[in-house]
């Protein structure tokens, strides 16, 4: 059940109104929720409620015993998360394995992708292992936390222990909250639907399909729109799923913060895929030895991160590249800050960085959206090229790509303001406001809509 059918919201209209009605009763509500959970995973596939309950489970009482035991006992305790943690990466391997054995036959078994439910199940027993989050003795809760339906597909990874604070508190909305979560769905699938499909069906997988049949200026063009394209199909989700937990008085972790205006390649890790950028700070990079033990871990160890996270995306040569070049980067970047030392730049020195980072970016997204190596070296061919013809490119194409540059670069402040202003709003104005939003969809993107890029990994 994808977030852009009907069915997806018909859906989410039930499962809000229910756990509305039951908000008094706090074992009331998170009943309800569970239930949806269950649910939407059953929908996927019939399987998918047992194996996440079941690990769940696990977890739970993984933590229960982390709780348990005092902080002395290191060598109990670390027998227990190496459950948790043995179990879940298993989980993950599994779900980049198949699809190597399975071939297409792995989508039609198994729809979802389990990667965002075992990054966040993680958290959950690491941060209790380290100290660093408290836990809960509620099953209820946890399974309510772990399984949650708007973010299982692909995010935002949430830690665990903080949805569970969240769903132990009294449930809120205020009219604020309540506009701002109907803007967070219009955003999103507008992104997704008139953004994100267009550049996706009309330039990027024409392009990247066929290279040899383009100019180098247009291809250097699909790679732009395929920028564009994963940034909006993947904020798109973001947007959505934030829309529908903040209905449910769920507040979720941001996940982008205008990458394509990053000053460096570490700047854009923080503005890029946020939350999983932290998990792999957070759980991979600081249990890889420190460079007290090893000299060379603060140059070694972003290589080895980025390429664990390249290989996340697919077990393949493409995104082992797209890691190494990622993962070199940031030690370049690294060992060039520590010879230059921190100043400040100008304002045409950021304007330079900003172009340089950002087409930096797009030399990567040309390997991380390849099919293969050989497709990728024809695209850097037609590049090099240096060969000029626009007669592939229509109006529309540009015309969409300027529109999605201009929704980039619009400031936080001015969205926040604009959902200060909606939430205000009288009922009537606000559902004027969305059902335009509906139409403007219904003309422009028509009935047909791609999968998003991420529920892939």
């Amino acid at each position: 059940m994808s977030p852009l059918t009907s069915a997806y919201f018909a859906f989410a209209a039930i499962a809000i109104l229910l756990y509305w009605l039951a908000s008094r009763w706090q074992n009331g509500r998170l009943s309800v929720l569970l239930l949806a959970n269950v649910f939407f995973l059953a929908r996927l596939a019939w399987f998918y409620p047992a194996l996440l309950l079941v690990s769940a489970t696990i977890d739970f009482l993984v933590g229960l015993g982390l709780q348990n035991l005092p902080r002395e006992q290191t060598s109990r305790r670390r027998a227990l998360v190496s459950v948790s943690v043995v179990m879940n990466v298993g989980l993950l391997a599994a779900t980049k394995c198949l699809p190597v054995a399975l071939g297409e036959l792995y989508r039609w078994v198994f729809p979802l992708s389990l990667s965002f439910y075992c990054f966040q199940s993680m958290t959950y027993t690491i941060d209790l292992f380290r100290g660093t989050r408290a836990g809960t003795r509620s099953y209820l809760t946890h399974l309510t936390s772990a399984s949650l339906f708007t973010v299982i597909i692909a995010g935002p990874i949430n830690r665990v222990s903080d949805l569970v604070k969240q769903l132990q508190q009294p449930f809120s909305l205020t009219q604020t909250q309540g506009g701002r979560a109907f803007l967070l769905l219009a955003s999103g699938l507008l992104k997704k639907l008139l953004i994100a499909d267009f550049l996706s069906n009309n330039v990027a997988n024409r392009i990247f399909d066929t290279p040899t049949l383009y100019s180098g200026a247009e291809v250097l063009i699909g790679v732009y729109a395929y920028a564009l394209q994963i940034y909006f199909d993947f904020s798109g989700y973001t947007d959505i799923a934030m829309g529908v937990s903040l209905l449910l008085g769920l507040t979720l972790p941001d996940n982008f913060n205008r990458p394509y205006q990053s000053l460096n390649i570490a700047d854009f890790w923080r503005r890029w895929h946020i939350t999983f950028s932290n998990w792999l700070r957070d759980y991979l990079y600081f249990s890889l030895p420190s460079a007290r033990k090893w000299k060379a871990a603060n140059y070694v160890n972003p290589i080895i991160v980025m390429v664990i996270g390249g290989l996340w995306h697919g077990l393949g040569w493409t995104f082992l590249l797209w890691g190494l070049i990622h993962g070199f980067a940031l030690t370049t970047h690294r060992i060039f800050q520590n010879i230059r030392g921190k100043r400040a730049a100008t304002a045409w020195g950021r304007y330079l960085s900003i172009f340089v980072t950002f087409h930096f970016i797009c030399f990567t997204w040309i390997f991380f959206r390849s099919p293969d190596v050989a497709t990728a070296w024809a695209i850097l061919g037609r590049l090099g090229s240096f060969t000029f013809s626009l007669d592939n490119i229509t109006r529309a194409m540009v015309g969409v790509m300027l529109a999605g540059i201009a929704l980039h670069a619009i400031p936080v402040k001015w969205f926040d303001r604009t959902v200060e202003i909606f939430g205000r709003a009288p009922f009537v104005l606000q559902g004027a406001g969305l059902a335009a939003a509906v139409l403007l969809i219904e003309f422009f993107a028509g009935r047909g809509s791609t999968s998003f890029v991420y529920s892939n990994f």
